[in-house]
């Protein structure tokens, strides 16, 4: 047996060890370590990142094909405007080929995109091509494919209670009616469940400000594989690993 028949045995087994009637709903994940990833390999950054979307391709496409209802994926935060121009250029290039390269494949497999963040710090050309795929993917009805951009999850929660003040000083939400349930509905994933899964590679062991309401009982899943060597039999053993977690939500 040759090693792509090895490899793709392999990749079987651990697709058959997972427990269809029992996926998460929604999966996060924190894309981490393209640039150690590039280091590692004495090249710039950039190729790491490149590298990167590679693993977006893949595990998008894995992750619809297994039926997974919601997919928010980290991909840049509102502390990442510090790093040098030249890699937050090559980021927006990256991104601008992504959305060009793969727009219709997303709109054609009923993948619905969601952006979670702020594009108004956003090159004109990278938000034009974001705004292009809301708009042709925003009547798809299949996986919700959440892409944080420009995104810090405390920026989400003041965010949320600006609105809700402002519908309030409007006289159309009373102070007491607030809850949970329409707290939700003024986060960028609104009428989404909560992450059941939130998965980050690369071996750091912190949310870095990442959906900090939407995961009070998220179950969380480390690997030591940096993002660009994360692929398709991974998910299967993050998914397979939290199946075997007894989810008791607080109670007994």
């Amino acid at each position: 047996m040759n090693t792509l028949s090895n490899y793709n045995e392999f990749k079987k087994e651990l697709k058959d060890k997972i427990d269809f009637s029992n996926l998460p709903k929604h999966i996060a994940i924190i894309m981490d370590g393209n640039g150690r990833w590039a280091k590692k390999r004495f090249l710039p950054r950039n190729f790491g990142h490149q590298e990167g979307v590679k693993r977006v391709i893949e595990i998008v496409s894995c992750a619809n094909n297994l039926g997974i209802e919601c997919l928010s994926l980290y991909a840049f935060s509102t502390e990442n405007w510090k790093r040098p121009k030249s890699e937050i250029q090559g980021l927006m290039e990256i991104l601008v080929l992504y959305i060009r390269k793969e727009l219709e494949k997303l709109h054609k497999n009923n993948v619905k995109l969601n952006i979670m963040g702020d594009l108004g710090k956003f090159p004109e050309l990278a938000r034009t091509e974001v705004l292009r795929a809301l708009k042709k993917t925003s009547s798809n009805t299949g996986m919700t494919l959440n892409i944080a951009l420009n995104y810090g999850g405390r920026d989400e929660i003041i965010k949320g209670v600006k609105e809700i003040l402002k519908e309030f000083e409007m006289g159309n939400i009373e102070i007491d009616n607030i809850d949970e349930n329409i707290f939700k509905e003024y986060l960028y994933t609104k009428s989404q469940p909560d992450p059941d899964l939130l998965i980050r590679p690369s071996g750091e062991l912190r949310l870095s400000n990442f959906m900090l309401y939407q995961i009070a009982y998220t179950e969380f899943y480390f690997s030591d594989i940096l993002w660009p060597d994360f692929k398709e039999e991974n998910l299967f053993d993050a998914i397979v690993d939290f199946q075997k977690r007894n989810r008791r939500f607080g109670g007994i």
